[in-house]
């Protein structure tokens, strides 16, 4: 294969996203080799001081990654080889709950992404991850008064939580899922663990940023969230990472348990930039009376597959999903969402927005299964394209399986462009033709903008502004 075109393959040119895509000299106080091989996981296991039960899981998990097929049935990931991919990076700092110790051009990082004044402001807690390792963590006095335990994952492997962690750690997502969980669940690093007792409700939001800084490097954090029967917890996450001209990987998991009555609200921006490869699996068990939200919006990656996934185990279990995709030039994002009806009375309702432009690829991809056993379930799917132009394309591809005839189900989908009678009534007002399809835009996303704490909707409509510079025509 000529040069030209493996660069093709892993190397996308992007608009400048100056906000995010400032780098910082690696200055890792390790990095291990890439590539993936036993020695290399027993490296990652002994570096994190794993106790023996995870270097087994770890060790099984990479034997299932090796006898996994890749997908074929998705975007293409030629352009990833995991033999130039290092695992795991670590940052020359330890965590720490001060954020006066967090080395300057670490904290200068999360200083340029708003993560502290937004902590002081309006969040209950912060973690925030710098590639392999968790770098500062904090949560309000009142908060942890209420009994909420939010904390780094391998620092609660290691107490009181400990054999909570074991008995559901990628359970809902076992490395047999596919071959990036098992991947997921050999070198997995990071994360947060959130445990909410029974009955208590957390009014204000915590949150989880992840920031990969290393060239040709992966990020596998995993975040493990229990809230107990009766509670409420809202979490956030966001990510960026900077542009380089080598693929990156992000192959993250997100593990959701909504107990009975309990509800979760789990937002997230994806941000990163358009040289990675986004191969994060997110799943959440709802038991009876429980419900799950979901608002996710997905910006960056070269490719993308991300299907958050909600299994309604328990009688009038709910799920909501809200999501926006943006694909732009040298992107192909497949994402949507899939709902498992069990229970009795279950509901689920799905409303997406996908936008592309400059040749974006967009596909919206769903699932709706409907067991036997949900009597009375309802589903609702409805989801809205808009290309932006003639060299965009945007899919929609839903499955429904339904196994009984006691259930309402329905799916609608749309797609579009932007109306010029729209951007010429805007001009006609004074506003010039990029930002009229800016506004457009940033209206038919704003589903998801409104569900989202303020200085995310703000941030998402950034990302839009961005993404529609110079789009005219």
């Amino acid at each position: 294969m000529s040069e030209e075109r493996k660069k093709e393959r892993t190397y996308v040119e992007d608009i400048d996203r100056s906000i995010y895509d400032f780098r910082n000299e690696e200055k890792d106080a390790y990095r291990i080799q890439s590539g993936l091989t036993p020695e290399i996981i027993r490296e990652i296991s002994k570096t994190k001081n794993d106790p023996a039960w995870m270097l087994e899981h770890r060790l099984k998990s990479l034997e299932i990654f090796e006898r996994s097929e890749m997908p074929v049935w998705g975007p293409s990931i030629e352009g990833l080889n995991m033999d130039k991919i290092a695992t795991y990076v670590r940052p020359n700092t330890k965590m720490s709950a001060e954020w006066s110790e967090v080395p300057e051009e670490i904290k200068d990082t999360f200083e340029k992404l708003g993560i502290p004044q937004a902590e002081r402001e309006s969040l209950a807690g912060v973690g925030a991850q710098y590639d392999s390792e968790l770098v500062y963590h904090n949560v309000k006095k009142e908060v942890a008064e209420q009994g909420v335990i939010y904390t780094d994952l391998e620092s609660a492997m290691h107490g009181p939580y400990e054999q909570m962690i074991r008995d559901h750690f990628m359970k809902l997502v076992p490395p047999t899922d596919h071959k990036f969980a098992a991947l997921h669940g050999a070198v997995w690093s990071g994360g947060s663990f959130v445990y909410v007792p029974p009955g208590v409700s957390v009014e204000i939001p915590l949150q989880s940023y992840f920031r990969l800084n290393a060239p040709g490097a992966g990020q596998f954090e995993h975040t493990l969230i229990i809230v107990d029967e009766g509670a409420y917890l809202h979490f956030i996450e966001g990510c960026s990472a900077p542009k380089y001209n080598v693929a990156n990987l992000h192959a993250g998991c997100v593990e959701l348990f909504v107990g009975k009555r309990a509800t979760l609200r789990y937002s997230t921006i994806e941000n990163w930039s358009k040289n990675m490869y986004n191969l994060n699996t997110k799943r959440a068990r709802v038991e009876e009376d429980g419900k799950v939200e979901w608002i996710s919006g997905s910006f960056g990656s070269h490719v993308g597959y991300l299907y958050p996934m909600s299994v309604l185990a328990g009688d009038r279990a709910r799920s909501e999903f809200s999501g926006v995709t943006f694909a732009g030039a040298g992107q192909n994002l497949d994402t949507g969402c899939k709902v498992v009806h069990i229970g009795k009375n279950t509901s689920s309702y799905v409303n997406t927005r996908s936008i592309s432009k400059s040749g974006g690829i967009s596909t919206f991809r769903s699932a709706v299964v409907v067991q036997a056993s949900a009597e009375n379930a309802k589903s609702s799917t409805s989801c809205q394209s808009l290309m932006l132009d003639a060299e965009s394309r945007s899919d929609t591809i839903p499955a429904i399986e339904v196994k009984t005839n006691k259930a309402d189900v329905g799916h609608e989908a749309k797609i579009g462009r932007i109306s010029d009678d729209a951007v010429f009534y805007l001009m006609s007002r004074g506003v010039s033709e990029e930002d009229a399809r800016a506004l457009i835009v940033s209206g038919f996303a704003d589903n998801v903008g409104k569900e989202l704490p303020l200085e995310y909707a703000v941030e998402m409509n950034n990302l839009i502004r961005l993404e529609m510079k110079g789009a005219i025509g």
